[in-house]
């Protein structure tokens, strides 16, 4: 019992220093007990992550009533300030928000609003970062703590409707990238 109370006095002795300045390990010295101790530093880089996004479908759309699609999203960002930017591009040429059937274009336009439950927001420009956002988002998928984060707003207008050929489907992709800041 009194060599199995000695380890365990000598295990429990070590102290772990979770933070503050980096110090050199202490050695123990020899004797019927020794203490050591380490400085233990940890860290992490910046990282983003954007979840809950859903597709937009704009099917059998009235082309006399604009449509508009918007919908919450998570940003989460552990950086200081959990703030980040936004860059958003389209599928069309040099990176256009259009949809396709063929040779046929017609544009669309993307909002983003820094808070949940938004029906506009800030017009984005394809390629072209949004600066100065806030995340309010507690971990990375918004899964505890605020269920959403953000808003993506997206536009068609009647005019853009009303340049499509009935019974086609127009298609495109927005591709939206996250970074910290």
């Amino acid at each position: 019992m009194h060599i199995r109370g000695n380890k365990l006095a000598a295990l429990s002795a070590i102290v772990v220093a979770l933070s503050g300045p980096a110090e050199a390990a202490t050695q123990g010295s020899f004797g019927t007990t020794s203490t050591g101790s380490v400085t233990i530093n940890a860290s992490v880089p910046n990282r983003i992550q954007l979840t809950g996004l859903t597709d937009v479908a704009f099917l059998n759309q009235d082309p006399t009533v604009a449509a508009a699609n918007a919908q919450n999203v998570c940003v989460w960002s552990n950086s200081a300030t959990r703030g980040y930017f936004i860059t958003a591009t389209g599928s069309g040429a040099a990176s256009a928000f259009t949809l396709a059937n063929g040779a046929a274009t017609v544009p669309y336009t993307v909002e983003w609003a820094g808070t949940s439950a938004q029906t506009s927001g800030t017009a984005l420009t394809a390629s072209t970062a949004l600066h100065g956002l806030t995340s309010t988002a507690t971990n990375p998928t918004c899964g505890s703590g605020p269920s959403s984060s953000a808003s993506l707003i997206v536009r068609m207008s009647t005019a853009s409707l009303q340049s499509m050929q009935a019974a086609a489907t127009y298609t495109g992709t927005l591709t939206l990238v996250v970074a910290p800041e």
